[in-house]
């Protein structure tokens, strides 16, 4: 019985690892990378390519929410990157890019644009995220006198009942 429990587990660990194959092959299936997939107003989004010839080295681009860039040969060969900034106004949702090089080929892709740029620290309810000190004191000594409250029982009981 308890093989068939070892058995089933094992068998849903790689069926859930097999579920995740065509998500992580699709990922990848694009030519066109947006580096800030989640960006905000104000920041500035990277995007590069390589589905241009290997032999061009310029490119235009167009954003919907950031208008007209350019794209350049970077560092890698066959690559093309271009940036452009987000303007302030914009607002929450998905944006296309859209990719032109020489002859003939042009590629979309889209990226999601949020509502506003992250600000301050997590509140994770335990006060303010900027005093630590007083909250590492208040752990370790909650660690260690768990520790020593461990080692003091083993040590009070009797032999004969410690399994």
């Amino acid at each position: 019985m308890r093989y068939t429990h070892i058995g089933a587990g094992i068998g849903l660990a790689f069926g859930a690892l097999a579920l995740q194959i065509p998500a992580a092959v699709a990922a990848d299936d694009s030519d066109v990378r947006i580096d800030q997939w989640n960006a905000y107003p104000g920041s500035t989004v990277t995007v590069s390519t390589r589905a241009c010839d290997p032999g061009v080295d310029y490119g235009k681009g167009f954003s919907e929410v950031g208008g007209e860039f350019h794209l350049f040969g970077g560092d890698q060969e066959g690559v093309l990157t271009g940036q452009f900034k987000i303007p302030e106004g914009a607002g929450p949702g998905s944006d296309t890019v859209t990719l032109k090089c020489p002859p003939r080929t042009m590629v979309t892709e889209t990226y999601q644009v949020s509502g506003r740029p992250p600000n301050g620290s997590v509140g994770a309810g335990f006060g303010p995220a900027d005093d630590t000190n007083t909250g590492l004191a208040v752990g370790g000594g909650l660690l260690v006198t768990a520790a020593a409250g461990g080692l003091v029982w083993m040590c009070r009981r009797p032999n004969a009942n410690r399994t």
